[in-house]
């Protein structure tokens, strides 16, 4: 994980080459000195490609995860607060109806009418992405909301943005970090996908979604133009999940107890 962290801030100076500079003469080299992992069917380097394509994966999942769990805490901590006829309209009918289609045919829906780019892929991928959130922070908030030392804020006159900020939010954040990490994860392998089917970022921007789209036609001719973005995105995405599990590991005191006896 740290890795793609330091290849997403650091790319312009780990890439050895111009991801987006075109080598005919070189095109569809195979792995050697000069070029590491080779050439695509331009003569592109897929090194720069793929490091410059670690950027572009964890500033959507950053973006995507950040937007989702925002949403997700403001509609589902009012749902679960207030409860009642509040949280039947945001649970029943809002939530309801966006997890009645898949959030991957969603986001390809909302893209392929808004047009492909960065700005409209995150913000397709968080609309179906939040639903996830808000359900957990509500099913938090209500296991929470009725606890002694709410009840005392509430006696004691605080309001109740003071109540859920102070006395609420830092009570259920554990699962919401652990949900967040793993978030990271699908939000990864949503974006390679809608690249993949060219609703993502357009070109000459470096994806590695859009790297093993063109590589199809050579499949056979020259297979490391697909080997090393999908083993990309299978490390990435692996990361991921090992981080929200030891997350969630780590935040359980359930576990910790455990492991110490």
């Amino acid at each position: 994980m740290v890795s793609f962290g330091v290849m997403a801030l650091l790319a312009p100076w780990l890439a050895p080459y111009n991801p987006s500079a075109l080598d005919l003469a070189h095109r569809l080299a195979a792995p050697s000195g000069a070029h590491w992992l080779g050439t695509d069917e331009l003569g592109r380097d897929i090194l720069s490609r793929v490091i410059f394509g670690a950027r572009l994966s964890l500033t959507v999942a950053v973006s995507v995860v950040s937007l989702s769990f925002m949403l997700g805490l403001i509609f589902g901590g009012i749902a679960g607060y207030y409860g009642r006829w509040v949280d039947v309209t945001i649970n029943t009918f809002l939530m309801n109806a966006f997890l009645a289609l898949p959030g991957i045919l969603l986001a390809i829906a909302f893209v392929a009418f808004l047009g492909p780019g960065l700005l409209n892929l995150i913000l397709a991928l968080s609309i179906g992405g939040w639903v996830g959130y808000a359900r957990l922070v509500r099913a938090q908030v209500l296991a929470v909301r009725e606890r002694e030392f709410v009840e005392a804020a509430r006696a004691l006159g605080a309001s109740d943005l003071r109540i859920f900020r102070q006395h609420i939010l830092p009570n259920i954040l554990q699962p919401l970090i652990v949900q967040a990490a793993i978030g990271m994860a699908g939000a990864v392998l949503a974006e390679a996908t809608l690249s993949f089917l060219g609703l993502g970022v357009p070109p000459p921007a470096a994806s590695w979604g859009s790297m093993l789209n063109d590589a199809r036609p050579f499949l056979f001719e020259a297979p490391h133009l697909v080997v090393f973005p999908a083993i990309a995105v299978m490390l990435c995405v692996l990361s991921f999940n090992f981080l929200g599990d030891a997350l969630r590991d780590y935040l359980d005191p359930r576990t910790r107890i455990a492991v110490g006896l």
